[in-house]
């Protein structure tokens, strides 16, 4: 931290006072952490986000010598636990976990957004991609891509699919899939992967475009569940025997959900730096690896500069193609 310079000229106790303030400023940075730092993660527990988030506070707290501690603010895509962190003391003691759908769609999608990305947010790392995937219930009558646009399109807007909320990758990955097939379907946003996996299962919805295989795996193998498609460019790990959507005629379809480490905007920069760096080197412990590998994710790691201009690309990206497709939300 750089630190200023003053000249007393008798001046006298006022500057005395501000004088001694910067000592103590520049202490405080030094010898953080020095308490438990709080880890919003802007969904419910159980889901891909929660699971990354918990995944980094221990390998992040591992690193700090500070214990990080989850709380869960679901609800309005991640833009809830988002605002929540946008509005924290920069002090270092309040980061995120945010993904993609609030800090590159949200801009975009929502016109009285509570916050701004690039005014409000420090970002500090990338944490982890993971691709979306096209669950059916069994009971579905199509098991593949060209079967549930034949009966999309036989039923339009009859066929109901549930995301993890307005606004999320998932939702834009079905609003593509819509346009790019000339299809029509029906939304049901929920506030998590969880209550998904848990409508999904019993048959409540028919469809459901997830990003994680974090519920999906177990009930997939043993049946309960089926796979139409991956919306990423490649097949993923996890499912390597299930083909992509541009595999299945929708060339050029890649979709991913991305999530990443933000902290309040006047949040220090060597704190930010400090943080970038515990991620760094948590994201290369075998149990991280593993958590991340368990919920076919693939772990990343950038520094905060690289993050952020990464952002403003999917900013970019996001943003032409839903003022392209004409979605707004109040």
């Amino acid at each position: 931290m750089q630190r200023r310079h003053f000249i007393a000229t008798g001046m006298g106790t006022a500057l005395s006072a501000s004088l001694a303030a910067f000592p103590l400023a520049s202490w405080a940075q030094d010898t953080w952490p020095a308490k438990p730092i709080k880890l919003v993660v802007p969904f419910p527990p159980g889901g891909p986000t929660d699971i990354m988030g918990r995944t980094a506070a221990k390998a992040m707290g591992d690193k700090l010598g500070q214990q990080l501690v989850v709380e869960n603010k679901a609800g309005a895509g991640g833009n809830i636990g988002t605002d929540a962190v946008a509005k924290a003391a920069g002090d270092g003691y309040t980061i995120g976990l945010s993904a993609i759908s609030s800090l590159a769609i949200a801009p975009t999608l929502y016109p009285k957004l509570s916050f701004s990305v690039e005014k409000d947010l420090a970002p500090v790392s990338l944490v982890g991609f993971t691709p979306c995937a096209i669950v059916a219930h069994p009971s579905a009558p199509f098991d593949d891509l060209k079967g549930l646009v034949a009966y999309a399109k036989a039923n339009p807007g009859k066929l109901s699919y549930g995301t993890s909320g307005i606004g999320t990758s998932t939702h834009l990955a079905a609003e593509l899939l819509q346009s790019a097939t000339g299809i029509a379907l029906t939304h049901i946003p929920y506030k998590g992967t969880s209550q998904i996996a848990q409508d999904l299962l019993a048959g409540t919805i028919p469809l459901s475009f997830e990003s994680s295989l974090t519920t999906t795996l177990p009930n997939v193998k043993s049946g309960k569940l089926k796979v139409i498609a991956v919306t990423s460019a490649q097949r993923s790990r996890a499912l390597p025997n299930v083909p992509t959507v541009a595999e299945q005629g929708v060339a050029g379809f890649d979709v991913v959900t991305w999530f990443g480490l933000i902290a309040p905007a006047a949040t220090p920069r060597d704190i930010v730096n400090k943080l970038a760096d515990a991620w760094k080197t948590g994201a290369a412990t075998a149990p991280a690896l593993a958590a991340f590998e368990n919920i076919g994710a693939d772990i990343k790691v950038n520094t905060p500069q690289q993050f952020a201009e990464f952002i403003r690309a999917e900013n970019t990206r996001w943003g032409s193609l839903i003022q392209k497709l004409g979605i707004k939300l109040d």
